[in-house]
């Protein structure tokens, strides 16, 4: 695994690093040693799969809110999309900033999103299926989220979405903290 930075502090990028022979490759996708070492102690509780029919789909922006959070490796592992995170840590320097990466099966990368930040995806193709390693359980009464196209934001997305549901679409505007 190679681990890279992103611009959002702990939002970080896995690649893989391919052993390659005639049969194919073999890669790493999840060491928790790896990633300690680079600062994310990231135990596994939950696997989520997310498979949407049509691109155009739009799911996000969620997160969990505190005390529990929702640190999660995010990978694309059928079709592509478009994955957005936006740091909603007060105390971090990019605070309602955002970052975005094209995950898809091909490119094979993953998203690291510490607590405290909010995440969404556009699928770029049809049936495209997003695999999620939770570092917590899910607790209902503590998720939330931010509406995909919040002007406290201003993300820019390749497309407008075409399906979305009516509580992603629905979040109030975000009103940042000082």
């Amino acid at each position: 695994m190679k681990i890279t930075k992103t611009e959002v502090p702990g939002v970080e990028l896995i690649n893989l690093e391919k052993h390659e022979d005639d049969r194919g490759f073999f890669a790493r996708t999840f060491c928790a040693e790896e990633l300690s070492q680079n600062g994310h102690d990231f135990e596994i509780k939950q696997a989520n799969l997310s498979f949407n029919y049509k691109a155009g789909t739009l799911r996000g922006m969620h997160y969990q809110k505190s005390p529990v959070g929702d640190p999660k490796i995010v990978r694309c592992i059928a079709g592509r999309i478009i994955d957005i995170v936006i740091d909603l840590r007060k105390d971090s320097p990019t605070y309602c900033k955002w970052t975005a990466e094209e995950l898809s099966a091909t490119n094979r990368k993953s998203f690291i999103i510490p607590r405290g930040c909010a995440h969404g995806f556009l699928t770029l193709e049809p049936d495209t299926e997003v695999l999620y390693l939770m570092g917590a359980p899910f607790v209902p009464e503590l998720a939330a989220g931010v509406r995909w196209n919040d002007p406290a934001f201003a993300i820019t997305w390749p497309e407008n979405p075409t399906i979305i549901n009516g509580r992603d679409a629905n979040y109030p505007d975000y009103e940042p903290q000082k």
